[in-house]
This record gives C-alpha cells, sequence and structure tokens, in this order.
C-alpha cells in the first residue's frame, strides 16, 4: 500500500497532540477524486476536534482539515469528465475530514478549480469560508442589496469573507471586532463600521448607526448571552443565523421581541451536510463569485502560513485570537 504524511490527533487536548505521522493514502470511490494536496486551510472546528468536542460525520477520516487545494491525482473519470474535470487539474475542495495530509479524498461535486492566477495557498483559503458564508448569508439569511449585516467576529477567516461578498452585493457591512487593528483590517476591506466589543455595547451601536432600525441579518459564531442583545437590535423581519456556539448553547431572550418584530432565528453547520447539498453551494460559487475571485474584487486573507509539520504552532496562534484571516499549511512535494 503507498503511504503518506499526515496529521494525526494523537489524543484529545492542547495543540501538542497533533503529531506528524504515516498513513496510508486513500484511495477514490464512486463520484470522489484524489487529491495531491498542496495545501489546506485551518479552521475552528479543527481546533473543537483536536479538544475532542466536534465528532466526526460516520465515514469521515479522523484526520482533521476541512479543505485542500492540489491536483487531481486519479478517480472516478466518468464523474469527473461529467464535471468537466480530469486527472491533472488544479482544483479546491470542501472535505468533511482528511484535509491535514499529503493526499485527500475530495467528492468531485464539491471541487473547483483554482480561480486563475491563484496560488495553491490562496485557492486552499477558499472552501470552508466561502461555502459558509454563502450558504448562511444568502441562502439562509437571505441577505439583499441596500440592507444591513451584522457580523460578530469580523476579522476571522468567516469575517473577512462575510465583509467581502457582502459589500459585492450591495449591503452594509457593521462588524464587530476586539482591537483597533482588527477594526483597521476590516474597514479596509470594505466594512462601513466597527464595534469594539470589549468597550462598546454591539446591541446600542448597531441601533445608533442604522438610526434606530437594527440590521436586517446578523452572522453569529459566539450565541450564547449574545442572542438576547442581537434580538435586540434586529430589524423588523430580521434574520439571525447562529453558526458556531463559542459563547455556550445557553440563551435567553425576549421572546416577545421575535413575535413582535417576525423575526427568523436560524442556524446550520455545513460538515455532516449532504454531498448534493454543498454541490449547489460549489455551483453557486462557481456562478457568483469565481468571477469576481478572478477579477480581484474578492480574495481571501491570509494571515500566516505554517509548513504541515507546524500544525501545532499554528492551531495555537488560532486559539490566540491574535490572527486577521486565514491561517494555512503547506505540503513539501
Amino acid at each position: 500500500m503507498l503511504s503518506m504524511q499526515a496529521i494525526e490527533i494523537v489524543q484529545p487536548g492542547a495543540p501538542e497532540v497533533l503529531q506528524l505521522t504515516t498513513r496510508e493514502r486513500p484511495v477514490a470511490g464512486s463520484g470522489e477524486v484524489l487529491v495531491k494536496v498542496s495545501a489546506s486551510g485551518v479552521n475552528r472546528p479543527d481546533v473543537l476536534q483536536r479538544k475532542g468536542l466536534y465528532p466526526m460525520p460516520p465515514g469521515v477520516s479522523d484526520i482533521p482539515g476541512l479543505e485542500i487545494a492540489g491536483t487531481i491525482d486519479s478517480g472516478d473519470e466518468v464523474a469527473m469528465a461529467a464535471a468537466g474535470l480530469k486527472i491533472g487539474d488544479a482544483v479546491c475542495a470542501l472535505v468533511a475530514g482528511g484535509g491535514y495530509a499529503q493526499w485527500c479524498v475530495a467528492p468531485i461535486g464539491q471541487c473547483l478549480p483554482f480561480p486563475k492566477g491563484f496560488s495553491a495557498v490562496q485557492a486552499a483559503a477558499i472552501p470552508e469560508t466561502f461555502f459558509t458564508v454563502w450558504s448562511n448569508v444568502f441562502d439562509r439569511g437571505r441577505l439583499a442589496a441596500g440592507e444591513t449585516l451584522l457580523i460578530q467576529g469580523g476579522s476571522s477567516g468567516i469575517g473577512v469573507t462575510a465583509i467581502q461578498l457582502a459589500k459585492a452585493v450591495g449591503a452594509q457591512v457593521i462588524v464587530t471586532v476586539g482591537s483597533q487593528a482588527k477594526a483597521k483590517a476590516c474597514l479596509d476591506l470594505g466594512a462601513d463600521h466597527a464595534i469594539l466589543y470589549r468597550s462598546q455595547d454591539f446591541s446600542s451601536e448597531v441601533k445608533r448607526l442604522t438610526d434606530g432600525r437594527g440590521a436586517d441579518v446578523i452572522l453569529d459564531m459566539v450565541a450564547g448571552e449574545y442572542v438576547a442583545r442581537e434580538v435586540e437590535c434586529l430589524a423588523e423581519d430580521g434574520r439571525l443565523v447562529i453558526i458556531a456556539v463559542q459563547g455556550g448553547v445557553d440563551a435567553n431572550f425576549n421572546a416577545g421581541l421575535v413575535l413582535r418584530k417576525r423575526l427568523h432565528i436560524t442556524g446550520s453547520t455545513l460538515r455532516p451536510r449532504s454531498v448534493a447539498f454543498k454541490a449547489e453551494i460549489a455551483n453557486a460559487l462557481k456562478t457568483h463569485v469565481w468571477p469576481d475571485l478572478e477579477a480581484g474584487k474578492v480574495f481571501p486573507v491570509i494571515h500566516q502560513t505554517f509548513d504541515a509539520s507546524q500544525a501545532a504552532q499554528a492551531h495555537a496562534l488560532m486559539e490566540s485570537n491574535a490572527h486577521i484571516g486565514k491561517i494555512m499549511l503547506t505540503w513539501a512535494d
């Protein structure tokens, strides 16, 4: 059997439990390709998985990693041809696991060609955040031109992507951030306003910045006690979309406001969804976002790149919350 290098979680714990190891190279099945990986993205769910707090869906590799970029080595050639792909093509892909490895199997429907002019690191920085933002801000949140989007955590990988995609459709964007440096970074990316959540009450600020109207859509990665204040600062017919619960799963809020303002509270997690569901998002991105990526109107924001053997350092950086944008891993040929 052919082997490869990969990063495994030797036991739940701190970043140091991420160790370089040798694994058997996976084999692509029906509707799949095997990608020789050049770069992998580091995401918050990887940290949760490392800590033992994010169980893998059934049948998914125990190797962490949800996004990759590289070249197609082998796979279902009939399905590849139907998708306009072939062996040797450079693709980025959203995967359910196994991304921290030199070789990774990806469903063909979740593969996209590199945007023209993109490096492997740039391409690998796209799938997790762009799939997530499109699915939640536009499909679930139904953000439209002229509306106001509040992003909790504007300097995160999700946040910097949401800023750009929301501005591209003509929305007003307000972000919450933890420092002046992060506020400047978000404003430089196009955000209209940045709220320093440590010293300002975001609910009051949102209402002030919108002349009392409130936000039409809120993208929330915190939940917990944030939900009550989000319900207060949503506009009539506003939509709250929860995609993570970093602040906890318990939320007490004024249900009367939900009724009076006709609010929609929803949420989602992408990892366990079907290949068909994710393929629909991939198609929407290729149609609506790829032209903007290739024109330079939107772009992945990359904070730092590490060699894959330094995955522990990459996770430590993510947990420090000192980064702005994406953290990446690269694999030597």
